[in-house]
């Protein structure tokens, strides 16, 4: 479980420019002159403007943007790779942009850690070497980083290949190696751009799904970088998109999905398979007094495209949907469900407060 004294990340109006003097132009990036003007009157770049984000302790925080949206940028300022022009930074309650040298470097050690799209391993070590160097570089003992290291490689399904080399590994296994090296530093924050991006689909989608088992035991605060929204929606339990350093939608998956903010998200989300993002409960209509309900039945949370299959395997045309505790908590039909996975404006029942929670 998450260190619940862990308080979580807390991005507050952030700006970065980047060029010979940004503190010149920050009133004016905040009074509205766009990233083209600024780049073409004042050969200054608009990286991000105005980024507020906040992320709770134990939640997977997914940026996704295009190329040049400002995602790399963004997710640097957390541990402060990139200075920003204006604006906050709280990591467990304390400013990052405020820290000193000292600070700053204890900060890197010990609450947050790192994985790099390219894998960042040490061609000169063996796989356990790399796995260690954080630990190493806090000043552990031997026996102990070796202990913590073999224990996650294990978690990660290397065991038996400590002593192989970089070289020797698949583009996939390195990336384990990167993933056991950063969560051997038990650090809070989790911090993973474009983490995946550069391995073939299949060990992607594997290694998504070894990340989403290890979350269920660890609970760490993690940021993932995408550009994939199916990686996006598979993986964020809250997902920011960004375009040109803003931000222009935030929510949950089934939100995003359910009630794009502008064209631009809608273009993203139009060839997502809707059957495996939204929830039951965000179609179902709640109980009413004196309600017979149905003989079949299925959990909360459970993806519309599974709750139609039952149905139609069991000749049902309604299902019951049970909450946490094991109640019933609403009720809904093969039509409503059918329509939610084709259509983009499908219609919930009146008065669906699951619907309106959702979007």
């Amino acid at each position: 479980m998450a260190d619940q004294r862990f308080g979580g990340i807390k991005i507050r109006h952030l700006y970065k420019i980047f060029g010979a003097n940004p503190p010149a132009h920050i009133e004016a990036v905040q009074n509205g002159v766009s990233k083209a003007e600024l780049n073409e009157k004042h050969g200054h770049v608009l990286g991000l403007r105005d980024i507020n984000i906040e992320i709770p302790s134990g939640c997977i925080q997914v940026i996704m943007g295009l190329s040049g949206s400002g995602k790399s940028t963004l997710i640097r300022h957390i541990n402060r790779l990139i200075d920003p022009t204006a604006g906050e930074v709280l990591v467990d309650g304390i400013d990052v942009v405020k820290m000193n040298e000292v600070e700053l470097r204890g900060f890197r050690r010990h609450q947050t850690a790192m994985v790099f799209q390219k894998f960042a391993l040490l061609p000169h070590r063996n796989v356990l070497d790399n796995t260690v160097y954080g630990l190493e570089v806090q000043g552990i003992s031997r026996a102990k980083r070796v202990d913590t290291a073999m224990s996650w490689l294990e978690r990660v399904g290397l065991k038996g290949f400590e002593q192989k080399y970089p070289n020797q590994l698949s583009g996939g296994m390195q990336q384990r190696v990167g993933l056991a090296r950063a969560l051997a530093n038990d650090a809070p924050a989790l911090l993973m751009d474009e983490a995946f991006s550069a391995l073939d689909p299949l060990i992607r989608t594997d290694m998504q799904t070894v990340l989403l088992d290890l979350q269920k035991e660890i609970r760490k605060t993690i940021v993932f970088i995408t550009h994939d929204l199916d990686e996006a929606l598979r993986l964020g339990d809250q997902i920011a998109i960004l375009r040109d350093g803003e931000v222009i939608q935030q929510g949950t998956s089934q939100a995003i999905v359910l009630r794009p903010a502008d064209d631009y998200v809608a273009n993203f989300v139009k060839e997502v398979n809707r059957g495996r993002v939204i929830h039951v409960d965000a179609v179902m209509a709640p109980l009413q007094p004196g309600f017979s309900l149905p003989g079949t039945s299925i959990a909360s949370g459970t993806p519309i495209e599974d709750a139609v299959r039952t149905l139609v395997n069991g000749r049902e045309t309604d299902v019951a949907v049970i909450g946490a505790t094991g109640d019933p908590i609403g009720i809904a039909n093969l039509r409503q469900l059918a329509g939610a996975m084709v259509n983009s404006h499908a219609a919930a029942p009146q008065g669906n407060s699951a619907l309106a929670r959702a979007v």
